[in-house]
C-alpha cells in the first residue's frame, strides 16, 4: 500500500489531518511508509493534481470519492462529514474506508 500526504504550509488543518491519518493507521494495525509531499507553488499544485490541503491518497486514489478533479491550486481543502456538514479535515471514517478498500 502506498499512501501520499500532500499539504500546503498556508493551511492550518494539515497537522491535525496528519495526526488523524497516523491514528487510523495505528487503530487498523497498518504499517506502511507515507510519502509527505509539500506543495509550495501553483505549478506543483497542477503537477500533483492537488485540490487543496490536506490531500491524502491511498494507492494513487484520493480518499474522498467526491474530490475535485479540475481545480488544482494552493488552497485549503473542504471535506464533508458523513452527516453532510463541511469540515477542513477528512473524517477518520473516510480515511479508514480508503485504507480498508486496498487491504
Amino acid at each position: 500500500m502506498k499512501i501520499q500526504f500532500l499539504w500546503w504550509d498556508g493551511c492550518p488543518s494539515h497537522p491535525e489531518a496528519w495526526q488523524r491519518l497516523q491514528g487510523v493507521l495505528a487503530e487498523l494495525g497498518v504499517e506502511t511508509e507515507i510519502e509527505r509531499i509539500k506543495i509550495q507553488t501553483d505549478e506543483q499544485a497542477e503537477q500533483w493534481h492537488f485540490p487543496g490541503s490536506p490531500t491524502i491518497r491511498v494507492d494513487g486514489q484520493d480518499i474522498d470519492p467526491n474530490a475535485p478533479i479540475d481545480a488544482f491550486r494552493l488552497t485549503c481543502r473542504l471535506y464533508f462529514k458523513e452527516d453532510g456538514r463541511p469540515s477542513p479535515l477528512p473524517s477518520a471514517a473516510m480515511i479508514k474506508r480508503a485504507i480498508l478498500k486496498v487491504t
